[in-house]
């Protein structure tokens, strides 16, 4: 069975989109656009899409049974509830909304028209994420206890849109949403404090710059970075478990693992080290012979797996993978982010 796709805002996203299910995904066809600029008409037309002349055009035509919402953030829930009440089923962008009332909004009424929702949370698919979920998985560093997340850049500017607090735009927002989102869902356990730290040092009305710590009640903690004004990067990844370290470098996925050699051996006899900074026992190296270097597992993963399990659910019953029930979650874990930071402190939560 064939499904028709059309595509709501053709910018540099929504143009990602028709590229991505053009080449990829066989059983999708994307007919047409729907865009309020007209300057990308011309450029939709060139690629042999048809240009819907409103959202009710769009809706209204029976061939289209698949929306993907790719405009800014602030428009998510009005055209994800048009659409839906117009039969279609949804696939939006993140953030999904503005907070978790309005994605609360959407999903009552996918509920009530017995439409699929789903939020593009393509970076579950990730390289670098789907090696720290096998390394985890398969229990290679024992027990994990403390995890760094982070995307570094230097650019500090935000393009368009992502630079105005009422678009929704800001790191929180914009990459923050993608690692809380892979956090959330590789620590399978409750949020139980967050302690985030917003910072704008460019950008007037939303936060270019910013860490939140995560505290889980399983006792795992999570650091997630994101800065536009780093010009020394730390590790994409950094994970301590209580037999070994795990680094992932950057999304080339440069990186390593170093365990103990001898599970469950932590000890050994040392002499005190005399440093620059003077004696120390505590930090003294550990001997070579008691650890052992690992190459990072090698995986195998594809953006275009988030389309083919929509493609899954909807022709065959499947189970949908990116549920708008995680993205509450996420969306409740961002308000509380802000919140939290408007009062300069930590604050205690069950998420």
């Amino acid at each position: 069975m064939g499904h028709k796709l059309a595509i709501i805002g053709y910018g540099g996203m929504g143009d990602w989109h028709y590229r991505s299910v053009r080449d990829s995904i066989e059983s999708i066809d994307v007919k047409g656009i729907y865009d309020v600029r007209e300057e990308v008409y011309e450029k939709a037309e060139a690629n042999g899409l048809y240009v819907y002349r409103s959202v009710e055009e769009l809706i209204k035509d029976p061939e289209i049974d698949m929306v993907t919402i790719a405009v800014p953030n602030n428009f998510h829930k009005d055209y994800a509830i048009q659409c839906l009440r117009g039969g279609k089923h949804v696939i939006c962008e993140k953030p999904v909304t503005m907070n978790a009332e309005e994605l609360r909004e959407i999903m009552a009424v996918a509920k009530e028209t017995n439409r699929l929702f789903t939020i593009h949370q393509n970076r579950r698919w990730d390289r670098d994420y789907k090696i720290i979920q096998k390394i985890l998985g398969d229990d290679t560093i024992g027990r994990p206890y403390y995890i760094e997340s982070r995307v570094l850049g230097s650019g500090r500017a935000m393009h368009g849109w992502r630079g105005y607090k009422i678009n929704g735009g800001g790191m929180v927002y914009d990459w923050g949403v993608h690692l809380f989102d892979q956090m959330l869902n590789l620590i399978d356990s409750p949020v139980v404090s967050v302690a985030p730290h917003l910072v704008n040092a460019f950008n007037e009305e939303v936060d270019d710059n910013f860490k939140a710590l995560l505290v889980f009640e399983n006792g795992i903690s999570a650091l997630i970075e994101v800065a536009t004004n780093c010009f020394i990067n730390l590790p994409r990844w950094h994970v301590c478990g209580t037999e070994g370290t795990a680094v992932i470098h950057d999304w080339e996925c440069n990186g390593e693992i170093v365990t103990l050699a001898n599970k469950g051996e932590l000890k050994w006899e040392n002499d005190i080290v005399y440093t620059a900074a003077g004696p120390t026992r505590t930090m003294a190296p550990r001997p070579d012979e008691t650890k052992k270097k690992l190459p990072l597992p090698e995986v195998v993963t594809s953006w275009s797996d988030y389309y083919n399990n929509i493609v899954d659910v909807l022709d065959h019953g499947a189970e949908l993978i990116v549920k708008p029930e995680q993205a509450l979650r996420v969306m409740s874990l961002i308000d509380l982010i802000f919140e939290a930071a408007r009062e300069s402190k930590p604050v205690s939560c069950r998420i």
